[in-house]
């Protein structure tokens, strides 16, 4: 490992010698990464959400009207799946509705519940020492989103019909902000976002789309704080990602 990886591991708090405290919001795992497809029983079962059935058109076609103010109403009297009856606060998500990155989680735990917003416990640190070592800030040109505005009861997998409701709000977070790239953080939020089953073996390391958006994957920090080996693999995905976001605005440039 060269001086320089790490240095820029020790700022992200991604140094083999870190050991996490306390945790008192258990996330759910991810399986790592191996070559080749991992072990039928590292793979979480996750189900892409279905496409929207036509009961569901009208309430898909006044989410995507609303602008902030009105989505912002619109996710803090959901009730449109059971996870409304026992939540504390909704977790729209934070940052800057300009932001050229959106960064995608699964969904809110004990912390974010209470609090309202996204990624506020430890790994919420960790995510702010990743984009730190990139040169982000949270609310500076970032944008956190969940792909679910409520806590699941013990932080269980999104079930697909609570995925499926909360879908247009998270949609229509994507439409306002337009973003020049979305980081996918961890399966769950992959997987829904592209509609499609995958393990993240086999997901990292490749540029893929969200409705014309570049999207790419990495692992989730509340993983990364339980499996020490993959926060290397994570920094590789970050150095990608700004890669990527180099190229785009190259385009840019070069066009205009």
């Amino acid at each position: 490992m060269s001086r320089r990886r790490d240095e820029m591991l020790k700022e992200m708090g991604l140094s083999p010698r870190w050991r996490l405290r306390a945790r008192t919001d258990a996330a759910p795992a991810e399986e790592g990464v191996t070559p080749g497809p991992p072990p039928a029983a590292e793979e979480r079962a996750v189900t892409p959400h279905p496409s929207p059935v036509s009961g569901t058109d009208d309430r898909r076609a006044r989410i995507m009207r609303m602008d902030w103010p009105a989505l912002k109403a619109c996710v803090a009297a959901c009730t449109a799946c059971s996870l409304h009856e026992k939540r504390n606060k909704t977790v729209f998500g934070v940052g800057d509705e300009n932001a050229d990155w959106l960064f995608v989680g699964e969904g809110p735990g004990a912390e974010e519940d209470a609090q309202g917003e996204p990624f506020v416990g430890q790994a919420g640190k960790l995510l702010d020492n990743m984009l730190a070592a990139i040169k982000l800030k949270r609310g500076q040109n970032v944008f956190i989103a969940n792909v679910l505005k409520c806590r699941p009861p013990g932080n269980r997998n999104p079930a697909p019909e609570e995925a499926l409701a909360c879908e247009p709000h998270l949609q229509r977070q994507i439409e306002l902000i337009q973003p020049k790239l979305i980081v996918a953080l961890g399966r769950v939020a992959a997987v829904n976002l592209l509609a499609r089953e995958a393990s993240i073996a086999s997901l990292r390391g490749r540029l893929h789309q969200y409705r014309g958006i570049p999207l790419i994957v990495t692992y989730h920090p509340a993983y990364l704080l339980r499996n020490l080996p993959d926060k290397a693999k994570a920094w590789a995905d970050l150095c990608f990602a700004v890669a990527t976001m180099k190229g785009l605005e190259n385009r840019v440039s070069a066009s205009t």
